[in-house]
């Protein structure tokens, strides 16, 4: 059920924002009374799902989901329709308009992916409002579980502090900014101290285990008893709070695995907390230095223990538009400094890079309208700013060389137009292999 969840909302997200893009190309093209043959959800390689055929353009859903696209009569793209082209030109094909209405009609889509995620962002904010962990009320700073970090020299207990010298209000920005940062800042203690980050940073994380970079340190919160554990059957109830071994206070979770591994195989006394009452439980630890409890996560109870701060804020409909818009243009900045990495082979970024599967991985196994449109904006300014890399095939390649055509006067020719598709298809070709290659790499690791 969980995989149907997610594969839904993958599928419906990304079905979305192809037609919306294709739409943004195909409504400039015919207001400019151009010719749009075929408008297709998905690829029709050889066959296409469905299809039909309302005026002068063919509307279909092919089967293979790697995007979409419509084909602009005179239009040297990827279907390479060298037939048509060496025709006459006709008034109503892509080649007779003016360079500034080809213009239009190829940044229409990334355009329309820009305005989409705006949109988004801004009715986020008004039904959603922002709820957050205020990074200053976090009481016992992090626990570092990835090793990369650790080899920095962080520890458990420090407080991220500030990223590149500028501090967040919100704890999940941290971790979203850390990636493309070169410093972090972090009190140790009441000890201020300086992380610089490696430039293979990401690299190394690609290189590692897939886990967090750290977690707030929290409380051990019951989640499950294992079956297979020897504490089964006991008084334990999910929300329960351990607090004390043997008479040792033990506020935090990663505190527990050091003190287990020297009481193998023993019984002791635990103390724990139960709707604001403290009660005392004899439980086993097995031969592995474990209890046997998968720990469970609850902000909302660390915050009645004192442990953090939740902030929920609501804003108006004409507030949301403030509150959006700044959300997009961080988000897209904070998009272009990972671009920026991936492109940087010395940042080791590139190992990272994912594709379906990865894009797949993030939407949650639970449906949630507002995590589904979060991961929707952020999908449509990724597709947008792709779009637009001055590759050909790409929309990108397409701007660029209308460009050099409006500045200089001269339009490339079309040998020249076919010869670029053909590289400019064979890089796609490379860079989806990579993409979806790193997804297989992962899977095995």
């Amino acid at each position: 059920m969980e995989f149907f969840i997610q594969i839904s909302q993958f599928l419906l997200s990304l079905s979305l924002l192809i037609i919306l893009h294709e739409f943004g190309h195909f409504i400039p093209a015919r207001l400019f009374k151009t010719k749009v043959e075929k408008f297709f959800l998905f690829f029709d390689v050889k066959f296409a799902l469905f299809q039909k055929k309302i005026g002068e353009t063919v509307y279909g859903i092919g089967w293979l989901p790697l995007g979409g696209y419509v084909k602009i009569a005179g239009m040297i793209d990827e279907s390479m329709d060298k037939e048509q082209m060496a025709q006459p030109a006709q008034p109503w094909e892509f080649r007779s308009k003016p360079a500034w209405q080809r213009l239009i009609i190829m940044l229409g889509g990334v355009i329309v992916n820009f305005i989409i995620a705006l949109v988004i962002y801004i009715f986020a904010a008004f039904f959603y409002g922002e709820t957050d962990i205020q990074t200053s009320s976090i009481k016992g700073g992090l626990a570092i579980n990835n090793e990369v970090l650790k080899n920095l020299g962080l520890e458990n207990g420090d407080k991220i502090i500030a990223v590149d010298g500028k501090t967040y209000e919100n704890f999940s920005d941290i971790s979203k900014n850390l990636i493309v940062s070169e410093e972090i800042t972090v009190d140790r203690g009441g000890e201020t101290m300086n992380f610089k980050i490696p430039e293979d940073f990401l690299g190394q994380l690609s290189d590692g285990e897939r886990e967090a970079l750290f977690t707030i340190r929290q409380p051990f919160i019951v989640g499950v008893v294992a079956d297979s554990s020897a504490n089964k059957g006991k008084d334990l109830k999910q929300g329960d709070v351990l607090l004390k071994i043997n008479e040792e206070a033990m506020p935090y979770f990663d505190e527990y695995a050091s003190k287990l591994e020297t009481l193998k195989n023993q019984n002791i006394s635990v103390t724990i907390l139960r709707d604001g009452k403290e009660m005392t439980q004899q439980l086993s630890v097995d031969e592995k230095g474990k209890l046997g409890i998968y720990p469970g996560y609850d902000p909302k109870k660390m915050e009645e223990l004192g442990y953090l701060k939740i902030n929920s804020i609501e804003y108006g409909f004409f507030e949301s538009f403030g509150v959006g818009t700044k959300k997009f243009v961080e988000q897209f900045a904070w998009y272009g400094k990972q671009l920026k990495k991936i492109f940087t082979p010395s940042s080791g970024a590139y190992k990272g890079v994912g594709g379906f599967i990865a894009i797949f991985s993030i939407f949650p196994d639970v449906w949630s309208w507002e995590a589904f449109w979060g991961i929707t904006a952020f999908l449509s300014i990724m597709l947008g700013v792709l779009n637009l890399l001055p590759i050909p095939a790409l929309d990108g390649g397409h701007v660029m060389f209308l460009l050099w055509e409006m500045i200089t006067g001269k339009k490339p020719g079309d040998k020249f137009m076919e010869y670029a598709q053909m590289v400019g298809f064979f890089l796609l070709i490379a860079l989806v292999l990579l993409a979806n290659g790193n997804d297989i790499l992962r899977l095995f690791k």
